[in-house]
């Protein structure tokens, strides 16, 4: 694939766009496609398909939050091409809405749990001794929720650095000590760039 940056995004030697429809950003009577948001100074039309939705190996800019949810588990474990910051973002407030909603639930099972207060002679401390069925159920939904969208979560973040046309492994900076996090957050806000097509994989659909 051309990294030409006039070439019509995805496509050889400057073709039309596949799937039958015109370029991305445009609607038939020159109306303006609502998924057809391009990043900033990119010059790449991205190819729709039927239904006016980018296919799957290519970012959807401009996503909508139901669509970005349905996007993340559609791409479970692909590590290949890219996403946008919408596709992103949006996945991670669902994310929080969700671990919100589960340890809140974990707290007032707590709180309607069993406990015993027992004394020592620096402390007292209150141990709990009959967990509610309440807290038994969310914390294991807590569990299990957090292994089913880990390896997708770090594909995710693979995706967005290539948008931003960084190598996926930039993501292990996170392991460096307080510096480490805060760098690859800076790198998950870059803006998108044309040059992070080399990532996609049009072949795999």
């Amino acid at each position: 694939m051309s990294d030409n940056p006039q070439q019509p995004y995805g496509t050889p030697d400057g073709q039309p766009a596949q799937y039958g429809q015109q370029q991305y950003g445009q609607q038939q009577y020159g109306q303006q496609n609502q998924y057809g948001q391009q990043p900033q100074g990119s010059g790449q039309p991205v190819p729709t398909g039927p239904n006016g939705e980018p296919p799957l190996w290519a970012p959807w800019y401009g996503i909508s939050f139901p669509n970005a949810i349905k996007r993340f588990f559609t791409k479970y474990v692909r590590f290949d091409g890219r996403a946008s910051r919408s596709e992103f973002w949006w996945w991670y407030l669902a994310s929080f809405i969700v671990f919100a909603v589960l340890w809140t639930l974990v707290g007032v099972g707590f709180a309607m749990s069993e406990r015993q207060t027992v004394s020592t002679s620096s402390s007292v401390t209150s141990i709990m001794t009959s967990p509610s069925p309440l807290y038994l159920i969310a914390y294991s939904i807590v569990g299990l929720f957090s292994l089913a969208i880990l390896l997708p979560s770090l594909a995710l973040a693979w995706r967005r650095l290539h948008d931003g046309n960084f190598a996926g492994p930039f993501y292990l900076l996170v392991l460096i000590p307080v510096v480490g996090p805060i760098i690859v957050l800076v790198l998950f806000l870059m803006p998108s760039k044309p040059e992070g097509q080399r990532f996609d994989r049009p072949e795999r659909g």
